[in-house]
């Protein structure tokens, strides 16, 4: 993961006074979560639960790079 320039890791619309919201379905929980997957769409940090990345793991891996592959 990289982050923007100047800024730190943890930001964006979807963390809020230490909580992560789930971009998809709203799922709220204390922190940035290990399972949990972070994208930045149009230099926004958006976090995604467990559930919802497992659910779309072929349309994210899709969106890859064969370099990342």
């Amino acid at each position: 993961m990289t982050s923007l320039p100047g800024g730190s890791d943890c930001g964006g619309s979807a963390m809020r006074r230490g909580r992560v919201v789930c971009a998809r379905c709203g799922t709220v929980a204390d922190g940035p979560q290990p399972t949990w997957t972070c994208s930045v769409e149009n230099g926004t940090r958006q976090y995604f639960c467990d559930s919802c990345s497992r659910e779309n793991l072929r349309s994210i891996e899709g969106r890859l790079d064969s370099a990342w592959w």
